[in-house]
């Protein structure tokens, strides 16, 4: 293992780059030294990091269930944004439908992000299953698959999701609260043609994950070394505002419990 911590990150937007020349910098300063690899999709970055060609990936959910179930014991969890814990799945309708929530969907249609994105695909269709209902069978869908192997990272599909149901090529959809919930801040909800109108229960998104045998020593050091960026020092705020936090968290394995069962249905 090399003496300088190299971590995974999907390149979803041109300010990857500036997030990761800017933890770069961090770590150094920290006394970690840590570099950064790019790849254009979770699927290639969880191949490097069981090709040992980085020791973290910095993971979407979907991406750390795949490195659970692929790992011969549990994987390491080496810190998270707070903005990754409890994060939801919002189902949408348009104004004076009778939906409430995915049971009220036989005989319409529902649409759906990428098919590999946590909030805007696979937690929906477990909540249909729950429901007793068949997706494609008793729903019908109306899928944007964009930019898969992101899984949902570039919230374009999501987009798609919320201007099919405002234009009524489908009568309900849907994505991810922290998506809905900015373009409703950003006026770019019609209220009158659309509401919120069920929350799933909560799961856990992204987090930075090690292999069960990346060294324990240098993994807490690492994660120590996370959990001290504040958000209070301007040098470091841009920063975490680009990546969308204002505290690192400690890991936790159980966030992911829902996720798995939905991937493994």
């Amino acid at each position: 293992m090399s003496t300088v911590v190299r971590v995974g990150a999907v390149a979803y937007d041109p300010k990857v780059i500036t997030i990761w020349e800017g933890m770069r910098e961090y770590f150094a300063e920290a006394g970690v030294p840590t570099d950064y690899v790019l790849f254009s999709n979770y699927e290639a970055q969880v191949d490097a990091l069981f090709d040992r060609v980085i020791d973290v990936a910095w993971n979407t959910n979907v991406a750390f269930v795949r490195c659970e179930t692929r790992a011969p014991a549990p994987c390491l969890v080496l810190g998270m944004r707070n903005t990754d814990r409890d994060f939801t799945t919002r189902l949408i309708a348009r104004e004076g439908s009778d939906i409430a929530g995915p049971e009220s969907l036989p005989g319409k249609t529902l649409a759906l992000g990428s098919a590999d994105s946590a909030q805007a695909a696979i937690v929906p269709l477990h909540f249909l299953r729950q429901a007793g209902l068949e997706p494609g069978r008793d729903v019908a869908l109306l899928r944007f698959d964009i930019d898969v192997g992101k899984h949902g990272d570039t919230g374009t599909s999501e987009l798609e999701v919320v201007r099919a149901v405002q234009e009524g090529r489908a009568d309900a959809g849907a994505l991810g609260h922290a998506t809905w919930l900015r373009l409703v801040e950003e006026g770019r909800v019609d209220a009158a043609l659309v509401r919120s109108v069920w929350t799933s229960p909560p799961y856990d998104h992204c987090n930075f994950t090690a292999l069960p045998d990346f060294d324990a020593a240098l993994a807490r050091r690492w994660s120590e070394a996370l959990l001290g960026m504040r958000y209070e020092d301007p040098r470091w705020r841009r920063l975490m505002e680009l990546e969308g936090l204002t505290s690192w968290v400690e890991g936790r394995r159980e966030g992911y419990r829902l996720l798995q069962e939905a991937m493994e249905g």
